[in-house]
């Protein structure tokens, strides 16, 4: 046996031995009805939190294949791994330890004056969609996010999460299915960002749809395109968005959202800043 597959072989004990280790109920799920013949979590369990196939991680434990970055930070995530515990897995894998937890971004200071000159629907989104930035009038359109806490405040989050959100978007797969496909290109780009497997995680426990989805192989890159709102106030908007990037900051991203001059949706984007200004007014 090579030095390679007795480490893979290695590797596999550890992920059984953990599994075995937590319950269903330590990672969210029922405990179910029917009697467990291993004690721990099964390997389906296991292979559909971390959105991969069960064959996949079968073979993993059997030491038949090796890991990449993505599959083992999922792993850590799922299995509960502490510092120690998930340094060990990543030696075992032979695969660098993914970095640290940086502190979220802030927005750009002349993004921030950008977004307060616009007369337009506008937020500043990093590529995995936490949101930094936003004017009144995208407040008006979509939510408040200055009630949502700092470390929620992500897009697609808000889309599976946010029953306002839901509600506020007709075509809300089609649009939740793009949202999926532009991060898990983001994804490729930064297998071994942490913020970006807790997200990824969190919401494979927390909603079929969305683990379903990121299983899947759809990418896509976020440019511009049309969106149509059922704003409970105005009725319906249709707005183009695009986004912006600046070749000095391309993790920040500046969304503006506009109406067809002329249209309904460019009065109704009037009553909206009517509304902010009141809102705005109020609050002083």
């Amino acid at each position: 046996m090579s030095v390679r597959d007795q480490e893979q072989n290695e590797l596999g004990a550890f992920l059984r031995a953990r599994r075995s280790e937590l319950s269903p109920s330590d990672v969210d799920l029922p405990e179910g009805g029917r009697q467990r013949r291993v004690a721990g979590l099964r390997r389906e369990e296991v292979a559909q939190l971390a959105a991969i196939s069960t064959d996949y991680y079968t073979r993993l434990e059997q030491g038949r294949i090796g890991s990449s970055a993505p599959v083992l930070a999922s792993l850590a995530r799922v299995l509960r791994l502490d510092d120690d515990q998930r340094t060990y897995m990543y030696e075992l894998a032979g695969t660098p330890a993914k970095s640290r937890r940086r502190a979220p971004q802030k927005v750009k200071p002349y993004l921030r004056r950008l977004l307060d000159r616009i007369d337009a629907p506008a937020i500043v989104m990093t590529p995995t969609h936490d949101i930094l930035a936003w004017n009144p009038l995208a407040a008006a359109l979509m939510v408040d996010f200055a009630e949502i806490p700092e470390r929620e405040r992500n897009f697609m989050r808000l889309l599976f999460t946010d029953p306002r959100l839901r509600s506020l978007y007709p075509e809300w797969e089609e649009l939740a299915r793009s949202v999926v496909s532009y991060i898990r290109m983001e994804a490729a780009r930064k297998p071994d960002d942490p913020r970006l497997a807790e997200l990824v995680g969190d919401l494979s426990i927390r909603d079929a749809q969305f683990r379903q989805w990121w299983a899947g192989t759809h990418v896509a890159v976020k440019r511009r395109g049309t969106r149509t709102y059922d704003h409970p106030v105005v009725g319906e908007i249709t707005l183009e968005w695009d986004a912006l990037t600046s070749d000095a900051e391309p993790d920040q991203q500046l969304i503006v959202f506009t109406p067809e001059p002329g249209s309904r949706s460019e009065e109704a984007v009037r009553e909206l800043a009517a509304l902010a200004a009141q809102h705005i007014g109020a609050s002083r």
